[in-house]
């Protein structure tokens, strides 16, 4: 397959750069910037460092045995993203933009925030390289991430509620864009997914795809050989994304993004934007998203606040239309069952994103053979989310089955 995006920052026919006149400049300094500083190897160095010595990389790719046992068919195993510092896949992209913004001369970040990770994420970085620092969150999803609106404002940052819309992810990312446009002179937005208008969802593909270049180097030291299958879940979709990029070519390897599908793809709550949606613009860029006959985004659903988003990255529509990813949902009910799978077998609690990755390979894996390998992207821990595990599992650990 083609290697994406082309000069026009267009992943075949999705991506591109949607934006009002006044973003268009910063979007292209940014480009320049990237590519020029992506160059340079001391820039590379500062970053491989910062994840080495800071995060905790490479993180583990452990084998599941009990769950494997537990569920019969293909050997599992899965790739720890929740061991990096702050809990998520989200720092590996946080701290090369951070990096970056600060050889651009800017002195402020700003992010956008849904179930928190990459707020945490971001506002860690801005501590560490001495960067002021605000996140935009919806009002909702402050109410479901108490914890790490706390986590945010301990390092320093600035938590801007957001109150427009659903109160959630979609509307946080609008005002972010709102407010750079009128920033840009001094301040970096670190986006947190691969979506928005180009140059971004390369820039965050390239720095998440150390999950998938790690995975590739370590199961062909433990099993020999590449995995039959890999599965991640997929909101904007920057961990899936990360993940798939390197074995994009190996294409006996399947790729598999687990959406969120709410109370079910048949009821109007749900996120599943590749089962459900259509071709159309959002938030910058040309992409699959949830919306209405008159080209209105409607409303996303689920359980957790990461997913829970109308769009998805431009590379994730392209590699669906091309049939070199598949995308397949999984509901609330089965997210909070991987969760109570996954605990119970291996004691780890995965965060309800990684859950609904955990959820469709209780599926697949004992449709598989016993020869065959399955690797999940375990993106985050569920620390952040206990709280709303608690509540929908009847308030203790006494309703837990």
């Amino acid at each position: 397959m083609k290697q994406w995006p082309d000069e026009h920052g267009r992943f075949g026919q999705f991506g591109g750069r949607y934006v009002p006149e006044t973003l268009m400049n910063a979007l292209m300094e940014l480009e320049d910037a990237y590519r020029r500083y992506s160059a340079e190897p001391d820039f590379q160095e500062e970053i491989r460092y910062l994840l080495r010595e800071y995060s905790g990389r490479q993180t583990p790719l452990y084998y599941a045995k009990r769950l494997t046992e537990e569920l019969g068919g293909a050997k599992i195993y899965l790739k720890r993203e929740d061991l990096n510092h702050t809990g998520a896949h989200k720092i590996n992209n946080a701290i090369g933009q951070a990096v970056l913004a600060k050889r651009m001369g800017k002195t402020k970040i700003i992010a956008e925030t849904g179930a928190g990770q990459h707020g945490v994420a971001s506002a860690t970085v801005a501590a560490l390289l001495g960067l002021e620092c605000k996140v935009f969150m919806g009002e909702e999803d402050m109410r479901r991430q108490k914890l790490n609106v706390f986590r945010m404002r301990l390092l320093g940052a600035e938590v801007v509620p957001v109150t427009s819309g659903t109160r959630t992810l979609k509307d946080a990312c609008n005002e972010t864009l709102r407010y750079w446009v009128s920033h840009v002179q001094d301040t970096y937005y670190i986006l947190g997914s691969a979506t928005g208008p180009h140059p971004y969802p390369m820039i965050v593909r390239d720095f998440q795809r150390i999950i998938g270049d790690e995975t590739k180097a370590q199961i062909l030291e433990l099993e020999g050989r590449l995995p039959d299958a890999i599965v991640a879940c997929v909101g904007g979709g920057s961990n899936a994304i990360g993940m798939f990029y390197p074995f994009v070519e190996d294409q006996a390897v399947r790729l598999i993004g687990v959406e969120a599908a709410g109370h079910g793809v048949d009821t109007e709550q749900h996120a599943a934007t590749m089962s459900k949606g259509s071709h159309g613009v959002f938030q910058g860029s040309f992409s699959y998203l949830l919306q209405d006959e008159y080209g209105q985004v409607l409303p996303a659903h689920s359980i957790s606040a990461g997913l829970d988003y109308p769009g998805i990255g431009p590379e994730h529509s392209y590699l669906k239309d091309a049939e070199r990813a598949e995308y397949v949902p999984a509901t609330d009910e089965e997210a909070l069952d991987g969760v109570q799978l996954l605990s119970r077998t291996e004691g780890i609690i995965p965060a309800l994103e990684s859950a609904h990755a955990i959820a469709y390979a209780a599926k697949l894996a004992p449709q598989m053979g016993k020869d065959e390998l399955l690797v999940v992207n375990l993106s985050g821990r569920g620390d952040k989310d206990v709280e709303a595990i608690m509540e929908h599992l009847g308030g203790s650990a006494d309703g837990v089955h």
